[in-house]
This record gives structure tokens, C-alpha cells and sequence, in this order.
């Protein structure tokens, strides 16, 4: 470091020399600097800049963590360095060794036990030596050693501080003398702007004036335009020309028909049905009206149907009643109970075999009427209700009768003399529904009908049963009513 010399011819300190002498002094009692010393190497060095109790063991929270055999002399927590007011006192136990140079001279710990002070904590005597600041030495802990003695405690070190680079804001990097000359020119235009669109500058008028005004000023507005009106339409023409219309259609035809009640024309005679006519086409629609019923009848999408109640099960017994029936015969099974051609062969186009006329399939003989009986289902039987106690059970019974009255009356088309009894039982669950269903006919009842029986029933639905669950048992009997007639 190189000094200069000064203006009397002495030297001067240099720069970093001034700089170190400008740096404040710490003052006041020396501080500890202990090192941990192990396997001859020191692997830790601190300074105790705040004059405080030193503690060491092998538990974490202490100042320094002994392991090892020095762990079996110590407790979890002891004060080998503990300050008492201003003084500082080196404690040490029995297993531990060391030196220490007093202002008496250099002793062992051993030797110092005799002018020690003797503190008992629990079990064991801990042995007290007061230092001065002029103390040092080592304390053997197992294989651990403690150097410590006394220094100034080193000096306060400044708070570390940005540099003023990063520590300028937005206010400094700001061109005020910029921000003030914009600030005034926006408040001087839109101060303009708002003068023009306000109405403090405006003239002040009397009351009297404005109602005067306005009064004069109505009284001098023209009159409206007259309302224009639009043209009557002249409705008597199209009124003729409806008349003349309806004139025209309610003119009967000139031309006769053979058919009845058909259009003028080779094929009718223009008369009206008579009463004999009228009841077999009623006939014949009731026969196809009950197929219809039985064929929808026997599938789950009807069954479903006729358990929410929403086509009434009367109907199948006023079917079932009718003289008109559905056997072999005739295009698609239709049997109308009278000889001769197919449907729509006779006289009277359209109305189909049955109906008494004249000519039938075009030709010059007259057909003639049979009356065949059909077959008639009829079924009769119920069911009781055992382990419980269900609300509906007879109306949903009665539903399930006149279900089982089509699945046998769709078996009678195939075999008239079908005849015998269905004995069924149901399992109903505690929702109502039906768990499982069980159907063993006897007599003549073919397969097929005994497990569209069972599909019927399967599709039930009764009111919760009281108790939880519920079973259903009963039979049905099935006889061809029209049979032997």
C-alpha cells in the first residue's frame, strides 16, 4: 500500500487504510470464539457476538451437537458455557477433560475440581470455574474438543442497501416540467368543451313568457290531415258465385252406382245400405277390432300399456262377446262369416265377403250367406293375497284376467278347441313390482299361450305391499264359449 507524503513532508495514510480507521469500533466485553475440533480437524468456528449461554449434547436444539461416545457423558442439553450476569463460567463433569489458562496459570480440569465450585442438578455434580477475559483453552468431550478464548467482538456490520440505480421509482424517471404543461392544456380544452354544452351561459326567461309562447304557438298549428278511409270491397259478387257453388254440389248425380252409397259409375246402384247390411259391416269391424287387440295384446309394449290403466280392459270383454271372430280364411286370416271371394270381390266394392248383396267377384251368379260362430274366449278364476296386505290387488287381478283373455283368445285362432286352467303365483317386491312369476297350465293350453300368460303378469304393477313383500296366487280357467254351437 503506498502512502504519499504530506505538505510538512510527513506521510499519510492511504485510502484503505483511512477507510478501515473511519469504520466504527465495537466496544464492550469481549465475546467467545469457540472451534470444534474432531479427528484433528476443526470443522466449525463460530463467534458469540451476543454473549449468551453455550450449550452442547445430542439433542438438535443446542449450540453445538456432540455425538458419539462424548454423547454417553452428557445429557440431552448442557451448559458447558454458561453466562450468570456479565460473567461468563465454564462448567465440566467428571468424564470430561481438557486445560484451561486461568490468570493463576496453566491447570487441567482435574486439578481445578478442588478450587471449583460444586453444583448438584438431579444425580450428577457439575464443577463451575469462573473465566476472565483473558481465558482460554480446550474441553475434551469424548472425541470432541472444544477450543474457546475470549475477543473484542467484531464490528457492527451495515444494513445492506440497494443501490441508488435500483432504488430510483417511477417519480424520478418522471419529466414533470412535461407532465405539468399536459395536465394544463387537457384542463384548458376540455374546460372548453363542457362551457359549450353547458347551459350556464344560456339566457334566463320568465314563467310567463314560455307558457304565453307555447300557447300562441298552438294556436297557430294548421289542422290535421283528414283520416283516410280505406275502399269498401264490393263482397256481393263472390257471395253469388258461392251460392251458385253450393247449388251445384247439392245437385244429386244423374249416373247410378252399383256399390253402395259409392260414387256414380259402372260399378253401384246409388241406393243406400239397408239395416242387415249396416250390422255385418259392424260385425266385421268388431272381428278385426278384437285380432288387433289380441295380436297387440301379447307383446310388453301393450302389456305395459294396459297396466298404467290407460286403455280400458271393457273393451276386451265387449269384443270378446261379439258374434264376429278372426280364423282361417279369407287374405290375412279374416274370417266374416259369410261364402265367397275375398274381400272386395262382391257387388259393393270395398265392404268385403259377409255383406248380403248380389254379384259377387264380378260374375252372373249370386253369392249366398253362411254364419260361421267363432271362437269365444272366456275366462274365468282370480287370486288371493297371502304374507301381507295389498290395496289394489283385486283391480290389478281383474286387469291381469282380461290380459290372460287375449293371450287365449290369440290361441284360439290357431286351435279352437284350446280349453284348460292357468295356475299362477307371483312374488311382489316391496315397491309393487312383480320379482317373479310363475304359470302352470294344464288342459289343452299350448305353450305359447301359457307364456304370454306369464309375460302379462310379469308386467304388473301392484301398491306397496304392507309388511314389505306379498305373494299373489291364484288360477284361470279358459273355455271356448261358442264351442259346439
Amino acid at each position: 500500500m503506498t502512502q504519499s507524503a504530506g505538505p510538512q513532508g510527513g506521510q499519510r495514510p492511504g485510502r484503505m487504510t483511512a477507510v478501515m480507521r473511519a469504520m466504527p469500533v465495537a466496544t464492550g466485553p469481549k465475546v467467545l470464539r469457540i472451534g470444534l475440533v474432531q479427528g484433528g480437524k476443526v470443522i466449525e468456528e463460530r463467534v458469540i457476538k451476543q454473549r449468551s449461554t453455550v450449550t452442547v449434547g445430542p439433542s438438535e436444539k443446542n449450540t453445538f451437537v456432540v455425538l458419539g461416545s462424548g454423547s454417553s457423558v452428557l445429557p440431552s442439553t448442557f451448559k458447558l458455557f454458561e453466562l450468570v450476569g456479565q460473567d461468563y463460567f465454564l462448567n465440566f463433569l467428571d468424564g470430561m477433560g481438557g486445560r484451561v489458562a486461568l490468570q493463576t496459570g496453566v491447570a487441567e480440569l482435574n486439578a481445578l475440581k478442588g478450587q471449583a465450585r460444586r453444583v448438584q442438578v438431579g444425580d450428577v455434580t457439575v464443577y463451575q470455574v469462573k473465566l476472565t477475559e483473558d481465558a482460554r483453552g480446550k474441553v475434551v468431550i469424548g472425541e470432541t474438543t472444544f477450543l474457546f478464548q475470549f475477543v473484542a467482538p467484531p464490528p457492527i456490520q451495515p444494513k445492506p442497501q440497494l443501490p441508488s440505480s435500483v432504488k430510483s421509482g417511477i417519480a424520478d424517471e418522471i419529466d414533470w416540467s412535461m407532465t405539468i404543461i399536459a395536465a394544463f392544456s387537457f384542463l384548458i380544452h376540455f374546460g372548453a368543451v363542457g362551457s359549450i354544452y353547458s347551459d350556464w351561459a344560456d339566457r334566463v326567461l320568465p314563467d310567463e313568457g314560455d307558457i304565453k309562447g307555447l300557447v300562441s304557438m298552438v294556436k297557430n298549428l294548421p289542422p290535421p290531415p283528414p283520416a283516410e278511409k280505406p275502399p269498401e270491397e264490393d263482397t256481393s259478387k263472390d257471395d253469388k258465385k258461392e251460392d251458385k257453388q253450393d247449388k251445384q254440389v247439392a245437385k244429386p248425380s244423374s249416373g247410378g252406382s252399383k256399390g253402395a252409397g259409392g260414387p256414380a259409375g259402372k260399378g253401384g246402384t246409388g241406393r243406400p245400405v239397408s239395416g242387415a247390411e249396416a250390422a255385418a259391416i259392424g260385425k266385421q269391424l268388431a272381428a278385426m277390432e278384437a285380432q288387433v287387440l289380441g295380436v297387440v295384446g301379447s307383446g310388453p309394449a301393450a302389456a305395459n300399456v294396459l297396466a298404467d290403466g290407460n286403455v280400458p280392459t271393457g273393451s276386451l270383454d265387449t269384443f270378446a262377446k261379439q258374434d264376429a271372430a278372426v280364423g282361417a280364411g279369407g287374405p290375412g286370416g279374416l274370417k266374416t262369416g259369410v261364402a265367397g271371394g275375398p274381400v272386395g270381390t262382391g257387388e259393393r266394392p270395398g265392404l268385403g265377403d259377409g255383406i248380403p248383396a248380389g254379384k259377387a267377384g264380378g260374375a252372373t251368379g249370386s253369392g249366398t250367406s253362411t254364419q260361421v260362430a267363432a271362437p269365444k274366449a272366456s275366462v274365468a278364476g282370480g287370486g288371493s293375497v297371502s304374507g301381507g296386505k295389498i290395496s289394489n290387488a283385486a283391480r290389478v287381478i281383474a286387469l291381469a284376467r282380461a290380459k290372460a283373455r287375449a293371450c287365449y283368445q290369440q290361441g284360439l285362432a290357431s286351435n279352437p278347441d284350446m280349453e284348460g286352467r292357468a295356475s299362477f303365483t307371483l312374488t311382489i317386491s316391496g315397491s309393487g313390482s312383480v320379482s317373479s312369476a310363475s304359470v302352470s297350465p294344464s288342459g289343452s293350453l299350448s305353450p305359447a299361450v301359457a307364456n304370454c300368460i306369464k309375460g302379462a303378469l310379469s308386467g304388473l304393477s301392484f301398491d306397496p305391499p304392507e309388511g314389505g313383500a306379498a305373494t299373489v296366487s291364484g288360477s284361470f280357467s279358459f273355455v271356448n264359449a261358442n264351442k259346439g254351437k
